[in-house]
């Protein structure tokens, strides 16, 4: 898209024409891969395949150079921004940007509430999710992959205490605000993860935040730890973190916190942590890297959803009925910590 081209995306703001009060006016949209490097695999058998099934067979030789280890972005950049950086929306394990997009209810999801607030938006999939792609296993990930079972996303997530088959018999916790008749449309977001790729995940991250930052990094779940690692990487490049329920942080022992005791963190928690012993055991080292970082003078404000009478919130808060209304906390903290204009 041409840069001076104006566009209005009033399907996408939930708009009826340009000058709606809920439009927004874009200035591009694009996408680009950052990261990774090439990588030469030989010695593979070929094999005979047919490309289509009225196609002859062909040979195919595996061998030969690739490139692994990129991360995906989409980005949506508006053409009178009233925010100072652009966020950049970093997801979970299991999944894909597809967090950040629409619900799985059709409701607009997070990209466009922040889009309507002002924001340059960057929606990313990780190394080994969605339009990022994927290496051959052993030859370049070093396992195979595992996959999230439908029961894990329900329980897990805390949409209920018990899952079942027939979405008839399945017991969601008692006014949760995740929309429970679609979570069926929610599985089919899962991908297929690794566990042995996260060097290669927050190198990915790195080079993402090294071209678009200085930035904002709102991200979820098993991404907090690797935009926790970048600021303390590159702490110039990072004005702000927002971590959603964040599964993991760096080891406040063996970081040097005082450099990003000038990042501004927001920690946000939804509601029935205390149904699940993964939680409670998840949240130690998220609380641990935010005490350490308010003992060197920090930033590191805690959004405690139940706390602050919001309650039924699942992990996937950004999904939940009231999700607009968390967002809106959201966007009152930066503005409040000067990452508006």
């Amino acid at each position: 898209m041409n840069p001076r081209t104006l566009v209005c995306l009033a399907a996408l703001a939930g708009a009826t024409g340009c000058a709606s009060t809920d439009g927004y006016q874009v200035r591009e949209v694009g996408s680009f891969h950052a990261g990774g490097s090439q990588v030469s695999l030989s010695g593979l058998p070929e094999r005979e395949i047919r490309l289509t099934p009225s196609a002859p067979a062909i040979k195919v030789n595996p061998n030969g150079d690739f490139e692994t280890g990129q991360l995906y972005v989409q980005y949506v950049s508006l053409v009178a921004p009233r925010a100072r950086y652009p966020l950049l929306m970093w997801h979970g394990g299991g999944l894909t940007g597809v967090t950040w997009e629409t619900k799985p209810d059709g409701a607009p999801g997070w990209q466009q509430y922040f889009l309507r607030q002002g924001h340059d938006v960057y929606v990313s999939d990780a190394v080994e999710r969605g339009r990022a792609s994927w290496s051959r296993y052993p030859e370049v990930f070093t396992s195979e992959p595992f996959f999230r079972p439908k029961h894990e996303g329900w329980e897990l997530f805390r949409i209920g205490p018990k899952y079942d088959t027939d979405p008839a018999r399945r017991v969601a916790y008692p006014g949760v605000q995740f929309p429970t008749q679609a979570f069926d449309q929610f599985a089919k977001q899962v991908v297929p993860r690794w566990a042995t790729n996260d060097v290669a995940i927050q190198a990915a991250y790195d080079a993402l935040v090294t071209r678009a930052c200085p930035c904002v990094i709102l991200v979820h779940s098993q991404g907090a730890a690797f935009a926790l690692q970048a600021a303390l990487n590159a702490p110039a490049k990072i004005k702000g973190i927002v971590a959603v329920e964040p599964g993991g942080a760096p080891d406040p022992g063996r970081s040097d916190m005082s450099r990003v005791k000038g990042v501004p963190h927001l920690f946000v928690w939804g509601d029935n942590l205390s149904q699940s012993d993964l939680w409670s055991k998840l949240r130690v080292a998220p609380d641990k890297y935010r005490a350490a970082l308010l003992a060197e003078g920090g930033t590191a404000d805690l959004l405690d959803l139940p706390a602050q009478g919001i309650r039924g919130n699942s992990h996937m808060l950004m999904m939940d009925r009231n999700s607009d209304q968390v967002a809106a906390r959201v966007q009152a903290w930066m503005a409040a910590n000067g990452l508006m204009k």
